[in-house]
Order: C-alpha cells, then structure tokens, then sequence
C-alpha cells in the first residue's frame, strides 16, 4: 500500500519532468554564439509572451588576441519599438527586463567603429526567459526551504509556466482564426463584387455593341 502510494504521487512529477524536455513548450536558458561581422549588424530575436521575465548576459570572445578584445554596442528593443537597453564600447553586457507586451523581442549587436573593421567577433549570449530567469537560491534562503520541498516549488513554477505557454499559444490561435475568417469573408465579397463588375460590363458591351450595329443598319 505505502509503495502503491508513493508511485501515484511521483507519477505527476514524472510527467511534468518528461513535459519540461520539450523547449518548445517551456522557456528554458539558451546559451548563443554569435558571429559578429567586420561590418554590419547581427540581430537575434524571441517570441515571449507578457509579464515575463528575461535575462542576459553577453561577453565578447577573442582568442586571437584575449589582451585587447574588441568592444562593441548592443541594443535590445521590444516588439513595438521600444528601447530597453543599450550599451556602448562594452566587452561584456547584462540587460533585464520584464515584458510588457507579447511579441517578437530583438537584440542587435554591432562592433565599434573606433576599431578596426577587418575581421570578426564571436560573442557568447547567456539568454535565460520565465522559469529559468528565477533565482531560486534566494528563494531557498528567502523562504527557507530546501531538498524535496525546493525541487516540488521549481515544479510547481514548472507546472504554471507550461500552463502560461499553452494558455498564450490557446489565445494566439484564436486570434490567428479570427483574422483567417475576416480575410476569407473578405476575399469572398471581393470574388462577388469582382463577378458583378465583370456582368455589368459583359451587358454594358452588349447593348453598346447592339445600339452601334443599329446604328450602322447592319442588323
């Protein structure tokens, strides 16, 4: 009976363990190497949904020549075109934030123009969004749990930020049929419209065309 129970109870968090493998399906740390050109921009961007939490850490890499690596400039910007961190003749960058609208958020690096633009960068992006953005150390001390309790609070956390994803993925389908209807039914009146236009014409040729042979005395 007590080992009957224990697996029931294990069974959830199993499943939400085999749940988490799936990164299309909960936001997990990203580790990013970039190729930055001699000259240009290089951009990456993340579809996050509201009310979400991201972090970042980037460093530029030269082993060419570790003693004087290269800066460059950054800029992160949200999907409306909002500025939300830009940095300047940097080596190494942090941004954080918390999303306020749902979309595409882009962050574009560039090398400086006081340096010489001959060759390429590589820049390492630690990119962390919702769960895994979390500080759970702090929490552990914060509200003194450790061991099992703290390994059942990540899941929860888990847990809510799949919920979160499929309710965002739920609304974006919704809104990608309603806008898939409006466009049919639109493409539908313009069909009706387009057929009325070709039947007035055709009957417009018709009687201009009959008046003229009329006219004439050909028929």
């Amino acid at each position: 009976m007590f080992s009957g129970g224990l697996t029931a109870c294990f069974w959830p968090i199993i499943l939400v363990l085999c749940l988490t493998r799936n990164t299309y399906i909960l936001p997990v740390a990203e580790a990013i190497w970039l190729t930055i050109p001699s000259s240009g921009t290089k951009c990456v961007s993340e579809e996050i949904q509201s009310n979400v939490v991201v972090l970042a850490d980037y460093y530029v890499i030269d082993e060419n020549n570790p003693d004087q690596i290269p800066t460059i400039s950054a800029r992160v910007t949200s999907p409306f075109g909002n500025n939300l961190h830009h940095n300047e003749n940097a080596t190494h960058g942090q941004f954080a934030f918390t999303t306020s609208e749902s979309g595409n958020y882009i962050a574009c690096f560039w090398k400086d123009g006081s340096h010489k633009q001959d060759s390429e960068l590589t820049l390492g992006i630690d990119w962390k969004i919702g769960i895994a953005a979390k500080d759970w150390d702090s929490v552990a001390k914060k509200e003194k749990i450790e061991g099992v309790e703290l390994v059942l609070r990540r899941l929860q956390g888990t847990v809510e930020a799949i919920r979160g994803n499929l309710v965002y993925l739920k609304d974006r389908e919704a809104d990608m049929r309603e806008v898939s209807e409006i466009t049919n039914a639109r493409v539908a009146w313009f069909s009706i419209a387009s057929l009325g236009v070709c039947i007035v014409v055709s009957v417009l040729q018709i009687w201009y065309l009959k008046r003229y042979f009329v006219k004439k005395k050909l028929i």
